[in-house]
């Protein structure tokens, strides 16, 4: 059984007077927080803001870049050739990379957010176009994948480093890929269900489907979403369940 994980929230997505989850509270929670990068949502002020915060806690900093879609928080699906895709890219990972050297921090990791990593995680070639650009980049950079799926098998052909990730508030498929949140039960909501079925993933070292089925995985890092209402309480009940079924909260070094 595993005895270490991390625990990462998607933040920094707050842009302008418009605040989007409480940033603050997560950090003392969690130990990776994947900053947003001014295209699906956050700006210059927010960035600097965050990764400032994350740095001081000793919380890791990755990049968190979705399509250009500020509207729809990210979470359209867009379709765009290769060069493109890759150029946006790397403009984001460019921006995080800048406003953490300013803030005397570094970017660790890199997650794709919203309908690109969903996309990325059903095809191959699409996680490969994204990865390729952010390695080129900054190569030693830890890619965080969604376990099971065409990232992670993206990741692994790509020999870099590679965090494995689960969700503690997002239902799956069986094929490791997450319920689409137009449906019932997707996204989950109670705190104390959140927290047990991470310790219940954790132990099987694997992702437990909304079937029931059992898809054995490396679980590296688990996912908290910051936007929705009840993240601070889903982190915190989370964190306390692991540690008191003896798993550690640490950050991960990538594989």
């Amino acid at each position: 059984m595993t005895t270490t994980v991390d625990l990462n929230a998607d933040m920094g997505e707050s842009f302008g007077p418009w605040v989007m989850g409480d940033d603050f509270a997560l950090l003392d929670v969690v130990s990776s927080a994947n900053i947003a990068c001014g295209f699906h949502a956050g700006d210059a002020v927010v960035m600097a803001k965050t990764m400032a915060a994350a740095h001081q806690r000793g919380v890791g900093i990755g990049a968190h870049p979705g399509f250009d879609d500020l509207q729809g928080f990210g979470r359209q699906r867009m379709q765009l050739n290769g060069a493109s895709l890759g150029n946006i890219v790397q403009y984001q990972l460019g921006a995080a990379l800048a406003m953490a050297q300013a803030q005397g921090a570094k970017v660790r990791h890199l997650k794709l957010h919203g309908a690109m990593a969903n996309m990325a995680a059903e095809d191959k070639a699409m996680a490969l176009t994204c990865y390729r650009a952010a390695l080129a980049v900054a190569p030693d950079i830890i890619i965080m994948v969604l376990a099971g799926t065409a990232q992670q098998t993206a990741a692994t052909e790509l020999c870099c480093k590679m965090a494995c990730e689960i969700f503690s508030d997002r239902a799956y498929n069986d094929d490791a890929t997450l319920v689409d949140r137009s449906l019932p039960g997707a996204v989950i909501h109670d705190a104390a269900f959140a927290a047990s079925r991470m310790v219940e993933m954790v132990k099987a070292g694997a992702i437990i489907t909304q079937s029931g089925k059992h898809i054995p995985t490396p679980i590296d890092t688990i996912c908290l979403h910051g936007d929705t209402a009840e993240a601070v309480d889903i982190a915190t009940q989370t964190r306390a369940a692991l540690e008191a079924a003896g798993i550690s909260i640490t950050r991960f070094n990538g594989f």
